[in-house]
C-alpha cells in the first residue's frame, strides 16, 4: 500500500478524526483482524455474526496500530493513536479501498463464475505476468474483506491487477465491482453453486451478471461460449466467448490429456493461433486458457509472451494439486472446495490418471439446497460408472454419495467423521494408488492431505 494520509483516509471514509494533531505519518497498511497486525498499520474493526472487531480496538493499538476507524467510539481516547469515526466499518473499508483504487491508472480484470473462477484468475495472472507486474487476489481472498483488503495492496510497482470476485447472493458482485472497477470482466461459467441462496441457475446467472454494472466504458466481456446461460446474456459491450464451440471468438481446438502431466491445447483468435502447454491436470483447463488468451490479447501481449505465460501457470492451494509419494502415490488435492460440476470434473481426471488403482475420497458439497441428496448420490454412481476402484465418502450428506456408489455396483465405505476415515484412506493408498481428495472447504479435508502426506516424511 502507497502511504495515505490520516487526512485522506478521513475523507475517503466520509469520516470524522476525533483527535486531530500534526505529527501523525502516513499509514501504509489496514488490517482487519487484531491478531495479525502490520506495525504502523490503520485498524478496522469488523463487525460479524458473533463478534465485534471494536472489542479489541484498545488490543490493536496496544500491539502497534497507528489508528483505527471506529463506529463504536471508545470511552477513552488515547493521545498517541488517531480514531476515525464512521458510521459502518463495513461500508468505510469499501470506501476506502475504492478511492484508493482510483490512485492507479492500470488495467484491471474483475474475474467471477460459480466453479474455476480461482483457476482462472491465477491463469490470467500467469499469462500477463509474462508482461506485467501483477497484482492478483491472493488465494480467494474474494469476498467484502478481502476485495478491498487486496486493492489496498496496489502499489507503484504493479502494472496490471487480476481481481477474484466471489458471492452467495445477490448484490454482492455488485458491491465488490464498485471497488474494482474493472476494465475487463470474466464469467468463467453458471453452475450450482449458492443454489440455495440464489434459487436456481437463472438466479446465479443474474447474480453473476452483476459484474457488468461497474465495468468500464468500453471495457470488454469475457465468457465462456459453451454455457448455455452465459451464451443468453446480450450487453452493451465489447464480447468474447471462449470456448469449444464454432460462435466462440478464442476457440479451443486439439485438446490432449496428459493425465497428471497436464494438458496441451490450440486456442484460435482472430488475431492469432495459440498451441498452448498447461502444465495441470483437467481438460477444463483450456477454457481457463483461452479466457487468459482473450485478456491477454486484450492487454496488448504478443504471442510468445502469451504461450509462454500460460506454460507458466501453477495451481493456487487445494486445486487439483498434484501430491506425488514414494512407490507410485499420488494424491490428487483437490479439497478447497466442492458443487458437482467441479467433482464431476475432479473425477474425471482420476478416472484419466495412469495408475493400478484409484481412489475417490468425497466430502459433503455445501449451498445446494433442494439439490443436496439427488447431487450426492449423483456424485456417487458417476465415481462408480467412471469406473472408480474405491469410493471412500465422508460427512453426513455425503452418506447419499455411498449411496451412489453401491447402488450402482461400486465399493464404497461411508464415515461421519474424517478422523473415523483416516486408518482406512492410509491403507487404501496402496503403492501406484491415485487418490482423490474433495470436498467443500469447510469440511477442512486438508488435514486428511497432510496425515497421508506425514505418512511418507
Amino acid at each position: 500500500m502507497e502511504p495515505m494520509t490520516i487526512q485522506e483516509i478521513a475523507a475517503a471514509v466520509d469520516g470524522k478524526w476525533l483527535n486531530p494533531r500534526e505529527d501523525v505519518p502516513a499509514v501504509t497498511a489496514v488490517c482487519t483482524d487484531s491478531r495479525k497486525l502490520t506495525p504502523g498499520c490503520l485498524f478496522l474493526p469488523w463487525v460479524g455474526e458473533k463478534f465485534d472487531g471494536h472489542d479489541f480496538i484498545q488490543k490493536a493499538l496496544d500491539d502497534g496500530a497507528a489508528g483505527c476507524l471506529c463506529a463504536r467510539v471508545p470511552e477513552t481516547l488515547r493521545g498517541d493513536k488517531f480514531y476515525i469515526q464512521v458510521a459502518d466499518t463495513r461500508l468505510a473499508l469499501r470506501a476506502l479501498a475504492s478511492a484508493y483504487r482510483e490512485k492507479f491508472d492500470i488495467p484491471v480484470v474483475q474475474v467471477t463464475g460459480s466453479v474455476g473462477k480461482t483457476t482462472t484468475k491465477e491463469m490470467i495472472a500467469a499469462v500477463l505476468g509474462a508482461k506485467y507486474r501483477v497484482l492478483k487476489t491472493p488465494e480467494n481472498f474474494n469476498n467484502d474483506i478481502g476485495t478491498p483488503l487486496t486493492l489496498l495492496g496496489l502499489s507503484s510497482a504493479h502494472q496490471a491487477a487480476v481481481i477474484e470476485t466471489g458471492m452467495n447472493h445477490f448484490g454482492e458482485i455488485e458491491y465488490l465491482g464498485a471497488m474494482v472497477r474493472p476494465d475487463v470482466a470474466v464469467i468463467s461459467n453458471i453452475g450450482d453453486a449458492h443454489i440455495e441462496f440464489l434459487g436456481s441457475r437463472q438466479g446465479i446467472l443474474k447474480a453473476k451478471c452483476e459484474i457488468f454494472a461497474h465495468l468500464k466504458e468500453g471495457g470488454l466481456a469475457v465468457l465462456n461460449g459453451d454455457d448455455s446461460l452465459l451464451d443468453t446474456v446480450d450487453i452493451p459491450f465489447r464480447t468474447v466467448r471462449c470456448g469449444q464451440s464454432e460462435h466462440c471468438q478464442a476457440r479451443i481446438t486439439e485438446v490432449a490429456d496428459h493425465g497428471v502431466e497436464g494438458i496441451t491445447c490450440t486456442v484460435e483468435t482472430a488475431k492469432d493461433v495459440y498451441r498452448l502447454s498447461i502444465p495441470a491436470p483437467g481438460v477444463y483447463m483450456a477454457y481457463s486458457a483461452s479466457i487468459a488468451v482473450a485478456v491477454g490479447e486484450e492487454l496488448g501481449l504478443s504471442h510468445d509472451e502469451i504461450v509462454r505465460g500460460a506454460a507458466a501457470y501453477e495451481p493456487a492451494g487445494s486445486r487439483m494439486r498434484v501430491v506425488r509419494l514414494p512407490e507410485g502415490r499420488i494424491i490428487l488435492d483437490d479439497c478447497y472446495n466442492a458443487n458437482p460440476q467441479s467433482v464431476t470434473a475432479a473425477l474425471e481426471v482420476l478416472a484419466k490418471t495412469e495408475c493400478d488403482y484409484r481412489v475417490a475420497v468425497l466430502g459433503d458439497m455445501g449451498e445446494l439446497g433442494d439439490l443436496t441428496e439427488q447431487a450426492h448420490y449423483n456424485m456417487g454412481a458417476l465415481a462408480t460408472m467412471l469406473g472408480i476402484d474405491f469410493v471412500v465418502a465422508i460427512g453426513e450428506k455425503a452418506a447419499k454419495i455411498a449411496d451412489g456408489t453401491a447402488q450402482s455396483g461400486g465399493e464404497v465405505l461411508h464415515f461421519a467423521t474424517k478422523e473415523e476415515a483416516i486408518r482406512t484412506l492410509k491403507e487404501e493408498l496402496k503403492p501406484n494408488t491415485a487418490m482423490l481428495v474433495k470436498a467443500s472447504h469447510a469440511m477442512h479435508f486438508g488435514t486428511l492431505v497432510e496425515a497421508l502426506q506425514r505418512e511418507y516424511d
